[in-house]
């Protein structure tokens, strides 16, 4: 049985590059990962922080093979730490998990494999590992090194901070001897010193390879129909599997049942549903060709399935940290991907909302309004997207030609007139009225509030009909996201004026837009890889069928697809 394979037989001299060969398959690192590998080999702690789809799980598990002693891996998630121990006895390497979706039989074998050497690796949850019962379990192990995958959780700067990731801090005093490995993908400066702090202070290396993704496109639409615009994203990816995003559990169902109706493939995932339900619903993404996961964030944290040809966010994350995490998971096989954000006004409401719903920590509160006005700032930008996005964590680039800014540059246009018609119509008619009543006064919309309330006879009814509803929509959350407007969530998500929208009033400064453009109906298709460009017909029909084959032995192990072979070696073969 795979789950009984020993440690793979390596020469006592073997080093990094024999065991990436023979092991795992494959003929050269990728940029950053020797020297990570290097530096835990000779006992120097480490915080890695690669990009997504960059190879961290190498890092670690080579050293923890041909180091002497027990590798303890934290990971958040117990399907994580499946995929990763299937992956691992695959290529014949006895690793093992302990998590409490385990009976009492097999936690049971998994310990003892611990404990009489029979396995270097082992995963296990913060949660767990963290108890004074396994900590003391552990005193009684050779430990060689531990390893904190995500290691953002650690952090309280970090936007996905668990208490019990903190705890993690106190393993430097009780497994001195110990080297520590700390790796994630999203991390700025203040997250990268805190985690260094609480791990391993004073001492160690900190490696930030990088953080672009140059084969995913980067694209952003205003939410105007999502039901058409994402079928017309989704007319460039037939045949192909990828993720769609949503805020809320609801609107997770009814996004998969349309998509259904339309004849895709579509799955719903998110945290309302039946653990059975989620796993099945997991496996089958996992496994088959051309499944698209409609889900809320509950799904994708570890999810490596590497030829995700596409990631679409029907509401706007919470951070350009954790966009930048749900994006990419699309295109780890190296290949062209593509990436839609498509938002409005309600999307900025409701997560100004969650924000300050979120507890009584004002601080923290502050600094989650600033990182969701920098993903603001990024969606509206004018120029590369790629360029604003890599901004953001400390990394200069030149423009990407692969973001729809840098394919089809927006105009910038003096749009001063048009700000002191919203701004006169949100001044007049009180300061307590959200976007479409403030837009409905604007274009002189005879509606039973605004006759109500009078509005009708303000100088400003009316000044703006020369242009649609979905146009004031488009130009009101641009004055939102450059700060001249604020949405105020605790009077029901009505607009009110910044200083700086004051001055744009006065006409003291001027408010410059991108061009609003009409939605177009096609989405601009990726160019097809370069491996899969020079297929014929004949090459085509037998990748096909290797596809399946690959599939029947997944099923059969009970393992996703991927590891029995990535895309790319079947394309080889």
């Amino acid at each position: 049985m795979t789950g009984q394979h020993e440690i793979p037989l390596v020469e006592s001299d073997a080093g990094a590059h024999d065991v990436l060969r023979n092991v795992f398959g494959y003929q050269q690192f990728r940029p950053g990962q020797e020297q990570i590998i290097d530096d835990l080999m000779h006992g120097e702690h480490v915080l890695a922080v690669m990009p997504t789809g960059g190879g961290k799980s190498l890092c670690y598990q080579i050293p923890a093979i041909l180091l002497p002693g027990v590798t303890v891996v934290v990971s958040p998630l117990v399907a994580l730490m499946d995929d990763q121990v299937a992956a691992l006895r695959a290529n014949g390497v006895n690793a093992v998990s302990l998590h409490s979706g385990m009976d009492r039989d097999a936690q049971d074998a998994a310990w003892q494999a611990v404990r009489s050497g029979r396995t270097r690796l082992v995963y296990l949850s913060p949660e767990r590992l963290m108890t004074e019962r396994m900590l003391a379990a552990l005193d009684d192990v050779d430990i060689a090194m531990f390893v904190i995958d995500e290691a953002h959780c650690v952090s309280k700067w970090g936007v996905s901070f668990r208490p019990e990731y903190e705890m993690l801090s106190q393993l430097k005093e009780r497994f001195p001897g110990a080297t520590f490995g700390a790796f994630t993908a999203t991390a700025d400066e203040a997250t990268r010193n805190d985690i260094v702090q609480k791990l391993f202070p004073g001492r160690g290396t900190t490696i930030v390879q990088g953080f672009d993704r140059p084969n995913l496109r980067l694209g952003v639409s205003a939410k105007d129909n999502w039901r058409r615009q994402l079928s017309a994203f989704l007319e460039g990816h037939a045949g192909e599997s990828g993720i769609v995003y949503c805020l809320s559990r609801k609107y997770t169902e009814e996004v998969a049942a349309f998509l259904v109706q339309e004849g895709h493939n579509a799955l719903a995932y998110h945290a309302g549903q039946d653990a059975d339900r989620r796993r099945r619903n997991q496996d089958r993404f996992m496994s088959e060709n051309a499944v698209i996961m409609v889900a809320t964030i509950a799904f994708g944290m570890g999810i490596d399935k590497p030829d995700l040809r596409f990631v679409c966010h029907l509401n706007l994350p919470g951070s350009v940290e954790a966009y930048y995490q749900e994006i990419g998971r699309a295109g780890r096989d190296g290949a062209p991907a593509e990436t839609l954000l498509v938002y409005g006004l309600d999307d900025i409401r409701m997560r100004r909302m969650f924000i300050d719903q979120d507890g009584e920590d004002q601080a923290h509160k502050l600094r989650e309004h600033k990182r969701l006005d920098s993903l603001l700032a990024y969606c509206e930008a004018a120029t590369c997207r790629r360029k604003v996005l890599l901004s953001y964590f400390d990394e200069e680039i030149e423009p990407c030609g692969n973001c729809d800014n840098c394919i089809n540059p927006p105009l910038r246009i003096d749009g001063t007139t048009h700000a002191q018609m919203v701004l006169s119509a949100v001044y007049r008619t009180g300061q307590v009225f959200g976007a479409a009543h403030v837009i409905d006064v604007v274009r002189g919309a005879e509606t039973q509030k605004i006759l109500d309330r009078g509005h009708d006879r303000l100088p400003t009814f009316g000044v703006g009909a020369d242009q649609s509803k979905p146009y004031w929509m488009a130009f009101v959350r641009q004055m939102v996201a450059g700060g001249v407007l604020s949405i105020n969530i605790q009077k029901y998500g009505c607009l009110e004026i910044t200083p700086l929208g004051r001055d744009i009033l006065r006409g003291d400064r001027p408010f410059e837009f991108r061009e609003i453009r009409a939605e177009t109906k096609k989405a601009r298709k990726p160019k097809a890889s370069k491996a899969t460009e020079v297929l014929s017909s004949e090459e085509d029909g037998l990748l096909t069928r290797l596809k399946a084959l690959r599939l029947e032995l997944a099923r059969a192990r009970r393992a996703p697809a991927y590891v029995i072979f990535p895309d790319a070696t079947l394309i080889e073969m």
